[in-house]
């Protein structure tokens, strides 16, 4: 599915909406970030992915939706699961990068300290990949007894595949049992020294003999200095980019630090510095590391042709690491945090209507603990749906709504509703906020234009638009005209359309069309005061001039506001005498309309024949009494 950058932004599905306004500390979470719990950075990767470019594929999308039924319903194969990927580095998707692309040819004409930092890198691609070639038996048996379609052909092409077994014994054949991936660098440095067997090479071997002393020398400098200096709480600390440093607390120092220590850092309560012995030994060290980074790469050569000869089934191994990462420890996971049914299953037909049963903003639900639910239908017979209100009555949020329950159902993902069918979009379209853009040269008005303009020339019919307001930015007259114009093409176009508006002369559209339905935000009116209910209704229902409640409640004087409701009140009168007139006009075709959108739903049902055959003879006699609602 295809979704323009406006779209991206105004749903927030990256990045949440106004972060410069409340910085880092805000609460309010973008859908990637809610579903960001992916352990790694493949697994993110892909995630993002999929939330900007959804699936089309059902079978693809069904697939994924299987295996979250299984793990759902079968809890040792989710948490063996997780813990199965915990056991695979975070960054095994990235030793591929190592492997593609052959390098020149180790010489020793090339075997400088310089090239120690390549070959490091190299040897710690060869440790990364042995860890994860590890880990795969554990994998293997946690899939085992998988039934649904994508864990079963997992097991099958990997956990199955003899070739795995053999890069494992041949990096084996060469590289030391114990060796372990670490993320502690010295830990690291001295795996990676020590990651080829001894007595591979002498020269090998002699480098590991000095990077050792070297080692035992600092580490006994370090106690010499707490001794000499009575500085029990002195440490040694190394970093990749200083080599080894001292941490002395500042409390530890009653005088002054002897003329000994030099490159002092205040770093928080503590001192970090070093000594001119302390730089000698470094220097060493860091040579004798380099050296053996270096002897270790001319081992490894036979080993990196032969792994580089399987390079597919690495390709494969990252790409299934990163698909399970993010169903199990991405999806999974935020389903199982949910109280029980609070996500469900979406369903998905050909062509089939849009219908979300009680669905709830899966970002806002976490925020507040009463979210109201509300529901979508749309249909061949019913395309677009008008949504009004007052502001603030919750217009915005259903609209969002509506799109990320469509997006995480087409990534494969359970919804935030009771019930859900859906048919596959091609392209999700948005017009939701206002303000200017400077850069551009645009107004307010132009940006709505601009942002109208490519979804009439992009929209198809298996397209969905929504529109939060459209042509409030200029005169009301011209603003009532493109709405409607608009609002005709999409008709005509057949796109899925949810519009909310404030223009109430826009409700007439639906005794024109009767694919047009209206929807409203329940509001009750006590005392001049708004009550939201958040609750959507069928129908129009008009709270008695809103806007002007609101603009005494922000300080307008009250001669301008019982002028404006004087004004008002004579524009609202003629309107609603010509939308009477309309309404008898066109009931019969409204009636025509109602009787095929319910036939379109009986055609895609799930029931039997028994109560089709009743709901048919139902909706018989209540066209024949003229009281179809």
């Amino acid at each position: 599915m295809s979704i323009d950058s406006t779209s991206v932004q105004t749903l927030e599905i990256i990045d949440p909406l106004h972060t410069e306004l409340w910085g880092t500390s805000n609460k309010k979470k973008s859908l990637f970030q809610m579903l960001k719990t992916t352990k790694t950075t493949g697994g993110s990767r892909l995630l993002k992915a999929n939330l900007l470019q959804p699936l089309k594929d059902i079978q693809t999308i069904n697939a994924r939706l299987d295996c979250l039924d299984e793990l759902m319903s079968n809890e040792e194969l989710f948490f063996g699961l997780t813990q199965g990927l915990r056991k695979f580095p975070k960054e095994s998707d990235k030793v591929l990068c190592h492997f593609c692309f052959k390098p020149k040819k180790v010489t020793d004409k090339v075997l400088k300290p310089a090239n120690g930092r390549k070959s490091q890198m190299l040897i710690s691609d060869i440790i990364v990949l042995k860890t994860a070639l590890d880990a795969i038996p554990f994998l293997s048996k946690v899939l085992k007894g998988a039934k649904s379609f994508l864990l079963h052909n997992i097991y099958q092409t990997v956990c199955e595949n003899p070739k795995y077994a053999n890069m494992r014994k041949r990096i084996g054949d060469v590289i030391d049992e114990d060796v372990v991936h670490s993320r502690a660098p010295f830990v690291a440095c001295t795996q990676q020294c020590f990651a080829v067997k001894a007595g591979i090479d002498g020269l090998l071997d002699v480098a590991r003999r000095s990077f050792c002393d070297t080692s035992e020398a600092i580490h006994n400098l370090a106690k010499k200095y707490r001794d000499d200096y009575n500085m029990p709480n002195l440490k040694i600390t190394y970093n990749i980019r200083q080599g080894f440093y001292f941490i002395i607390p500042q409390k530890d120092i009653t005088d002054r630090l002897p003329n000994k220590f030099i490159q002092v850092v205040r770093h928080g309560k503590n001192l970090h510095c070093s000594s001119l012995e302390l730089a000698s030994l470094n220097v060493r060290n860091k040579s004798s590391a380099a050296e053996c980074f270096s002897r270790t790469e001319l081992c490894l050569e036979g080993l990196i042709d032969k792994i580089r000869g399987d390079i597919a089934i690495l390709t494969l191994l990252a790409e299934v690491l990163c698909l399970l990462d993010m169903i199990v420890n991405s999806f999974a996971h935020t389903i199982s945090t949910k109280p029980v049914d609070r996500y469900t299953r979406p369903e998905f037909t050909d062509d089939g209507p849009m219908a979300i049963n009680a669905g709830r903003h899966p970002i806002l639900e976490t925020l507040h603990t009463n979210f109201v639910p509300n529901n979508i239908f749309l249909s061949e017979a019913s395309n677009m749906v008008l949504v009004m209100g007052p502001n603030m009555s919750g217009k915005s949020t259903y609209l969002q709504q509506i799109c990320l329950i469509v997006i995480l159902a087409q990534i494969g993902c359970y919804v935030p509703a009771q019930f859900a069918s859906l048919r596959v979009l091609d392209r999700i379209f948005t017009r939701i906020g206002n303000g200017d853009n400077v850069e551009n040269n645009s107004s307010t008005f132009m940006t709505e234009m601009k942002e109208t303009a490519f979804i009439m020339q992009n929209v198809s019919s298996r397209s969905l638009v929504v529109v939060d307001e459209l042509g409030r930015a200029t005169s009301s007259s011209d603003g009532l005209a493109i709405a409607w114009s608009c609002c005709e093409y999409l008709l005509s176009v057949k796109a899925y359309t949810v519009f909310a508006t404030h223009m109430e002369r826009l409700s007439e559209l639906s005794t024109m069309y009767p694919n047009v339905k209206i929807l409203h935000f329940e509001v009750d009116l006590r005392n001049d005061r708004l009550d939201f209910k958040f609750c959507l209704k069928d129908g129009i229902r008009r709270v008695p001039h809103y806007g002007l409640l609101l603009a005494r409640v922000a300080g307008i004087p009250t001669s301008v506001i019982d002028t404006s409701t004087s004004i008002t009140s004579q524009i609202t009168e003629q309107e609603m005498t010509r939308m009477n007139a309309n309404c008898e006009e066109y009931w019969s075709l409204q009636m025509t309309y109602q009787v095929v959108q319910r036939l379109i739903c009986l055609k895609y049902s799930n029931h039997g024949d028994d109560y089709i055959r009743e709901a048919l003879q139902n909706l018989k006699e209540s066209y024949s009494a003229g009281r179809l609602t």
